[in-house]
């Protein structure tokens, strides 16, 4: 029998990667992830992907996050937005100015993958509920950990349900299944700041502490299908 933990309470899409994203009623998901996630980032001459750490395919981009951007039904490419919100003419001229580097410019995905690890990332309210406790002096918002999918759980679930998801297939009506693979990974970028929530380093510092870095989780796509505001997810 299906277990039902929750009902899809808000889908995001992150255009370009390590920028704000755009909120969504409802979306494809494709075996990539959700269709048009991440599919952008801030490439620089050497190839590697604008974000929040310095890794072998990312490089360090300080103030990405106070930028926003959204696709919609655009096909030539996202649309940028500023730290106040106003929409970019022209992408690359505005971020070689804005992080006064000469070599960046906004690319689509080619051979190197834009995902930090897997393509779909869950978050419950539960869990969220327990961050803004434990950390009472930060503003405490799902936009800090960029999932995909807030799901609105019953009332008592415990924080950190979805550990017990994990080696689990999730399904919704629009026929989409997701499979749980593993806890997500927090960086840095848990607590930077980024339009109406200032800098809050005790966010990182507690879910260290805490969770050994982990909050969330991370799926694969093992059917492809339509997600929705208002989809009850059930565990197969």
């Amino acid at each position: 029998m299906p277990e039902i933990v929750g009902v899809v309470e808000r889908l995001w899409r992150y255009p370009v990667k390590s920028m704000g994203g755009e909120l969504l009623d409802s979306v494809e998901v494709e075996d990539r992830g959700l269709v048009g996630d991440r599919l952008y980032a801030v490439r620089d001459g050497a190839g590697k992907l604008g974000s929040g750490k310095n890794t072998r395919r990312f490089r360090r981009m300080d103030g990405l996050l106070r930028l926003g951007a959204r696709l919609g039904a655009r096909i030539d490419g996202p649309e940028l937005f500023d730290p106040l919100g106003r929409p970019v003419p022209d992408p690359d001229t505005f971020l070689r100015a804005y992080l006064e580097q000469q070599d960046v410019a906004l690319a689509r995905e080619d051979g190197v993958s834009h995902f930090d690890e897997l393509p779909v990332s869950v978050l419950t309210t539960a869990t969220l509920d327990w961050m803004a406790r434990a950390v009472p002096s930060a503003v405490v918002d799902e936009r800090r950990f960029r999932p995909n999918v807030l799901l609105r759980t019953p009332p008592g679930t415990p924080p950190f349900a979805e550990d017990g998801w994990l080696g689990r297939e999730a399904r919704v009506r629009g026929g989409a299944r997701l499979a749980f693979v593993r806890a997500s990974a927090r960086c840095a970028m848990a607590g930077a700041a980024q339009p109406g929530l200032p800098h809050a380093p005790e966010i990182l510092k507690t879910i260290a502490q805490e969770r050994g870095n982990e909050l969330g989780a991370l799926a694969t796509v093992s059917r492809p299908g339509r997600l929705r505001v208002g989809d009850a997810l059930s565990l197969a």
